[in-house]
């Protein structure tokens, strides 16, 4: 059934016994759902919906953090990198908006294939953004956020195998509000935050807020230009609240963001920075100082960076049936178009453009009922449909002069040839077919990813007594699924095809001389001298090159054309699966409780495509098995001293079967496999404690115990997970007679990381001809353990609506590195990305 036939059918549930609208006080049906106990120096409580109904988190079986609005206010929380820095377990890596990687407890969920799937779930009020290349969005006038760890397919279902984020949006509320904030920085930093809400009459308010944030990039462009590394979003939201009585309400969100940033900063480890039309170096091999990239001139038409749109609209809709029913409804649309060029090489010779051109879109439908009369038994259950079209397009732009001496180990290290001096060689590297040596050879791939799935789910909670509480929850998804793939060349590579061509070139031009040889002793009875044969090879060589040249199929380097040279062949698939949760809980006292949980993740299985071995050929599909994840986990929520300290531990251990991981093929590519078995386990814990009303202390620790078992790397780390990380910050406030002051100090700190899961051990980056000509030995895609040290003060006059305050990010400067390897090391000439420097600014703020 399609979503727009599932559509109507929610709304005309929802509807159909909604009575006259009542006259009611409104306000008193504001949902706040952040509860605080200022009054009595208590800390902060959340109120979560993680298990689709309101809890505290103290009464939640699971490991779940949550920040509202003032916490992440106050420390500075703009996106889902700062976000990560104090969730024990989980960590976001930001190349760009369009590249992020979303980390827990281990398990990496980063692809930007179509044909891929998320381990790690990005919500927005419960509607899936996980597909990577549209997930990374700002986080601007939120109620809260809510971070679940651990197999969450039960609860939130979609590519929630280890985890789920959900951004809870703030909604219109019966209220006129508003505010602003206004902030400058280094680096040409300004970021601008504004908000209105109007109620348009006693049942219904609207809401407008928007985000536009512009940062300077920090990595110095050497050859001029923009900088790399920098920041340009603007964020738009509406949001309309209708409450026609006082059973039944809606929220309508619509959400648009634009991107547009300057070049990532893929800074090469092997080639020095240089002038490519002098050679003069005019660089180092330091990560974190200045590049020489350059998108080559008519390649995708446009500078390095990212252009990306995200727009989505979502319905919510909740009909209270009587005391003990609620039905609930979300109805979703969601596109994204992105388009970035990067220069993947990292180096100032054009040896290799890259664009990634991904778009996708989605229709989503979700029905639930929940039943809680207050007695021993409550549950819920729901269905949801889900139906996704996805596409990434890879477009490659290679100077075959420069790539032929690189593939053949003929590019000087670690400062190359300038490009007059490749241009002056080409002729004698390349013999008669330097005519034909493309400098801007280009060819592409694209993957295809369609899914349409149903599932269904339900969880029961049974309090056997009032201290003991027991929940299962079982889910069943099934997909119909298609993945495709497709390869073109824009014009025959001679460079790819040198080495088939030369022979027969020669024995073409022998063959020719031979017969005019021939010819002439027929006709003289003498051989020719040799200068006339000399003449004669001459002559004839450029007419047989030209020739054998014209015949060729439409050869790639990397990517060999599908048939019709660029053909989609799809493959068609199903895969269906349950998953399950068992929790227990006890309630040792209404401050102190103790939880253990056994669940099972699934990631559904993947198939993907890649170039066949020849021109024209049927492309090869690879199939992954399904990736599933058992796991145990004990965990302890207490709010001690009178609720001036709330405190919570948890244990985890997991235990994977055909875990998911990417690798290189032969051709370039990148594919989806299984590397056999992993196991993980570890220790979270987190803490906050009013020291007095106006003084707040929080820490968060996580060991993460990540590795592979058997299969393809055994023993190894997984990537992007450290195995110790630890936040710890304040939240101090005092004020004078006239002034109030606040001061924000926060320290996050990691071990070290590795960004690969083949751990850049040699054994795993051998040659490759034609691909990767000198094997990789350095051990160097790593980032030793570091910290960053964020601090901010503020002031403002007791009562007025303005603020002021100052910040200082990364205070100490500290040199670090936030990935590497990256697409340059498929070809054994890893890449590198530098970390944000030191940034200080100021914020203004504005309020009703």
């Amino acid at each position: 059934m399609s979503v727009l036939r599932l559509a109507p059918v929610s709304l005309l549930a929802l509807m159909v016994a909604a009575p006259a609208v009542a006259q009611t006080d409104v306000k008193t049906e504001v949902r706040t759902e952040v509860k605080t106990q200022a009054d009595d120096g208590a800390v902060p409580e959340i109120v979560v919906t993680m298990q689709k109904r309101e809890q505290k988190l103290l009464n939640v079986p699971a490991a779940v953090t949550g920040f509202n609005a003032s916490f992440m206010n106050d420390v500075g929380i703009t996106d889902f990198a700062e976000l990560s820095l104090f969730v024990p377990g989980f960590e976001v890596q930001d190349q760009s908006p369009n590249n992020p990687g979303f980390v827990m407890r281990g398990i990496t969920s980063d692809s930007g294939a179509a044909t891929g799937e998320a381990r790690v779930s990005v919500f927005q009020d419960g509607v899936s953004i996980s597909r990577s290349r549209g997930a990374y969005v700002e986080l601007f006038d939120l109620d809260r956020v809510e971070v679940a760890k651990g197999p969450q397919s039960t609860l939130f279902g979609r590519g929630a195998l280890i985890g789920a984020v959900n951004v809870i949006q703030a909604k219109a509320k019966p209220v006129l509000d508003a505010r602003a904030a206004v902030s400058v920085g280094d680096y040409d930093y300004r970021m601008v935050d504004a908000m209105v809400n109007v109620p348009l009459t006693e049942t219904l308010a609207v809401r407008l807020s928007g985000r536009t944030k512009h940062r300077d990039g920090y990595t110095e462009n050497l050859l001029g230009g923009e900088n790399f590394n920098g920041l340009g979003t603007d964020a738009l939201r509406f949001t309309a609240s209708w409450h026609p009585t006082d059973t039944l309400h809606f929220d309508l969100i619509t959400n648009y963001q634009k991107d547009s940033t300057p070049g990532t900063g893929f800074k090469s480890g092997t080639f020095n920075p240089t002038n490519p039309q002098t050679g003069a170096v005019i660089g180092d091999l330091s990560p974190t100082s200045g590049a020489a990239l350059a998108n080559p001139s008519g390649f995708k038409n446009r500078d390095l960076g990212l252009e990306r749109t995200v727009t989505g609209t979502t319905l919510l809709g909740e009909w209270r049936l009587s005391g003990d029913y609620r039905l609930s409804s979300i109805t979703a649309y969601r596109r994204f178009s992105a388009s970035e060029v990067f220069d993947a090489d990292g180096m100032s010779l054009p040896v290799l453009a890259v664009a990634e051109d991904a778009r996708g879109k989605q229709w989503s439908q979700e029905l639930r009922l929940n039943y809680d009369a207050g007695g021993a038994v409550s549950w819920f259950a729901g269905l949801g449909y889900f139906k996704e079209e996805a596409e990434t397009r890879v477009p490659m732009q290679i100077d075959e002069r420069v790539a032929g001496l690189f593939l053949t180990n003929n590019l000087p290290r670690p400062t190359p040839l300038s490009l007059p001096m490749i241009a002056a060689a080409a002729p004698t590297a390349f013999g008669p077919l330097a005519p034909y040596i493309n400098s801007a050879h280009r060819e592409s791939s694209a993957n295809y990813g369609e899914t349409e799935s149903i599932d269904a789910y339900a969880d029961v909670t049974w309090r056997v007594t009032p201290k003991l509480e027991l929940s299962a929850g079982v889910r069943y998804t099934q997909d119909d699924k298609v993945s495709g793939y497709s390869a073109s060349v824009e014009t025959p590579s001679v460079l790819a095809a040198a080495s088939s061509l030369t022979p027969v070139i020669t024995a073409n031009v022998q063959a020719q001389v031979t017969q005019l040889v021939t010819q002439y002793v027929m006709a003289n009875g003498t051989m020719p001298p040799q200068s006339q044969i000399n003449a004669w090879t001459a002559a004839v060589t450029p007419v047989v090159v030209q020739a054998v040249v014209a015949g060729m199929p439409p050869v790639g380097i990397f990517k060999q054309p599908t048939p019709g040279n660029g053909n989609r062949i799809d493959q068609s698939f199903s895969d269906d699966g349950v998953t399950f949760r068992l929790v227990g809980r006890y309630a040792f006292s209404e401050t102190v409780n103790a939880y253990a949980s056994v669940a099972r993740g699934r990631q559904p299985k993947v198939l993907s495509g890649d170039s066949g071995a020849t021109p024209l050929a049927a492309p090869k599909f690879t199939y992954a098995d399904a990736e599933t994840v058992d796991s145990a986990e004990i965990g302890l929520k207490t709010r001690l001293m009178g609720g001036r300290l709330s405190w919570d531990t948890a244990v985890y251990g997991y235990k994977y079967e055909n875990f998911q991981t990417q690798v290189s093929t032969s051709t370039g590519g990148l594919i989806t496999v299984s590397a056999g078995e992993a196991d993980a386990y570890g220790l979270e814990t987190q803490a906050y404690y009013r020291v007095t009303p106006g003084a707040d202390l929080f820490l968060t620790y996580a060991y993460s115990h990540a590795r592979f078992g058997n299969g393809l790397y055994e023993g190894n780390r997984f990537r992007l997970n450290p195995d110790h990380s630890l936040s710890l910050g304040g939240r101090f406030k005092f004020a004078t007679q006239n002034t109030r002051f606040w001061f924000t100090p926060t320290y996050t700190w990691q071990s070290e990381v590795v960004f690969s899961d083949d751990n850049d051990l040699p054994q795993h980056q051998p040659a490759v001809p034609n691909l990767r000509p000198v094997a990789d030995t350095k051990p160097d895609e790593t980032q030793k353990a570091y910290g960053l040290l964020n601090l901010r003060l503020g002031f403002a006059p007791l009562n007025a609506p303005w603020s002021v305050e100052i910040f200082a990010d990364n205070v100490t400067d500290e040199a670090y590195i936030k990935d590497a390897g990256n697409t340059g090391d498929n070809l054994g000439i890893a890449t590198f990305i530098a970390g944000e420097p030191r940034i200080v600014g100021v914020t203004l703020r504005f309020n009703y």
